[in-house]
């Protein structure tokens, strides 16, 4: 990097702290700072949404893949996310958006004390919060990884400095702030993304190699084939489920851009669009890292700085200095809509529930709890950035991919589907026993089981195993012992209904109804 790089850094950073300054007129409340009011543009909802599921974990662990498999990066990671978006925009965004406009929650999990009951809120919430914590830790250390290529600074202050400049705008500008930085932040990653591909499309030709022809060079060999390597057939099934789950709310950031939006049909339209996106968008950003053992030769085993050497070998300073801002962005959009998420789940979900004082906040002094909570997070989640690389985490794609992927599950299955009805009869019971031994399953599959196994389980049962055993318990158990109360069926029928005039169903099992009203009402 030289000055007119660094200028361009600089810029972005200057640029993002502006928007936070200037959002910061617009949250007046806690529903402004976490759900935006409501009031967020459809089209706004679904770009945001699109880049808060990137980080520069794309251009480090999957570059990886990228560079070692080819186009299975594309088929096993963005494909299924565009697909279960697809799925989730009928099935998940409108109702998810009824929890704001007619259960008046900020927080996705604010739902779950009725839906359930208040231990299986505080399950939920607790595991969500700490399995974020991991997650953002793992997305800042892929960009401090970058950083240090570029910069030759260490990991550590490359954390430091995205996680502040990250923690001013997040925090003064809530989600307002975040949707309108992803907003810029989805320009300069289109500007970038568009560079890198003409750059390489231009050296291929120098070298003789047409765009087509590429794929027929020894380098490539089976870089065409859709599954390769441990990324077969059931893991790419497995990621598609657990994409369904994930990116419709399940990881809670994408939840509050379907609960922003004015309407259902406003919040099933942003789901499209970014389900649209991450069908064309990622095709582009995978195809250098597709052409790079043409270009490169990485110097890490799993080829996670393919992407970054190649980047310095083939653009010119100013434009390189806008491609390491594409990289910030997409970190930076992720993390922040993630501290919002989270700083919602403790101000409104488990801070009542740990103190009295909590419980009466007024709007001023629950703006500033929440605006404390996403610093706290954010600092939390440095924390553990600095441990990305260690013995207990090993390396960044293995948090991502295993970690996330195999704990997401058993928070997710009874966070979405308590949204649905023909789940009507799965109550708090059938939710903690789902969580509980999903959690469980993750651990035996991950540790006991794969330790007396040569080579350890295969990737694609570590992550879809909990998963597997979340739903079917969930499904099961709900059967088994129902626990459909009126009050359980009244919150489903508000968020299923198209209009406010919506009829409560009777229990399938009236038996259960004084047992299942007291522990909704606890």
């Amino acid at each position: 990097m030289n000055s007119l790089d660094w200028a361009v850094l600089i810029g972005y950073f200057g640029v993002m702290v502006a928007i936070g300054v200037w959002s910061h007129k617009r949250v007046d409340d806690v529903g402004d700072f976490f759900t935006a009011g409501g009031k967020m543009p459809w089209w706004l909802s679904g770009i945001s949404h699109h880049m808060s599921g990137y980080s520069a974990v794309m251009f480090t662990g999957y570059a990886g893949i990228a560079y070692t498999y080819g186009v299975t990066s594309f088929i096993t990671w963005s494909l299924p996310i565009a697909l279960g978006i697809a799925i989730g925009s009928k099935l998940f965004a409108p109702r998810i958006n009824r929890l704001r406009s007619r259960l008046h929650v900020a927080s996705p999990l604010e739902y779950l004390k009725n839906r359930y009951n208040l231990p299986t809120q505080q399950a939920l919430a607790w595991s969500g919060m700490l399995l974020k914590i991991v997650d953002v830790g793992a997305k800042w250390a892929a960009i401090a990884t970058l950083l240090s290529v570029f910069t030759g600074i260490s990991l550590d202050q490359g954390i430091v400095v995205t996680g502040a400049i990250t923690a001013v705008y997040c925090t003064i500008g809530g989600l307002w702030a975040d949707a309108l930085t992803e907003l810029g932040q989805f320009v300069i990653q289109l500007l970038a993304g568009v560079a890198m591909f003409v750059a390489v499309v231009l050296k291929l030709n120098d070298k003789g190699i047409g765009f087509l022809g590429a794929w027929d060079e020894p380098a490539l060999h089976g870089h065409g084939k859709p599954l390769a390597g441990p990324y077969g057939t059931v893991f790419l099934l497995a990621f598609l489920f657990i994409k369904l789950f994930e990116y419709n709310g399940g990881m809670l950031n994408q939840a509050q851009r379907y609960m922003a939006t004015g309407s259902a049909h406003a919040a099933e339209r942003s789901a499209r669009l970014s389900a649209v996106l991450w069908l064309i968008w990622p095709v582009v950003l995978f195809f250098p890292m597709w052409m790079a053992p043409l270009l490169v030769h990485a110097q890490k085993p799993d080829g996670s700085d393919s992407y970054a050497l190649m980047t310095e070998q083939l653009l010119p300073h100013g434009v390189l200095g806008l491609v390491i801002v594409g990289f910030f962005s997409h970190t930076m959009a992720m993390c922040s809509s993630d501290a919002n998420a989270i700083a919602a789940v403790f101000t409104r979900d488990v801070a009542p529930v740990l103190s009295r004082r909590a419980r009466e906040w007024g709007q001023r002094s629950g703006l500033v709890a929440a605006r404390v909570t996403t610093v706290v997070f954010l600092g939390l989640s440095m924390a553990v950035a600095t441990q990305v690389h260690s013995p207990a985490f090993k390396d960044i794609i293995t948090v991502v991919i295993k970690w996330v992927a195999g704990l997401m599950g058993p928070i997710a299955i009874p966070m979405m589907l308590g949204l649905l009805r023909p789940f009507r009869r799965s109550g708090p019971t059938a939710a903690l026993t789902a969580w509980a031994l999903g959690l469980l399953a993750f651990w035996l599959v991950n540790y006991p089981i794969s330790w007396q196994i040569e080579g350890g389980v295969p990737l694609q049962y570590q992550v879809s195993v909990p998963l597997a055993v979340s739903l079917v318990l969930y499904i099961a158990v709900g059967w088994v012992k129902p626990e459909d109360t009126p009050e359980r069926l009244a919150v489903i029928a508000r968020v299923n209904g198209d209009d406010d005039t919506v009829a409560i169903p009777s229990p399938a099992d009236g038996a259960d109804d004084a047992l299942g009203a007291g522990q909704a009402r606890g």
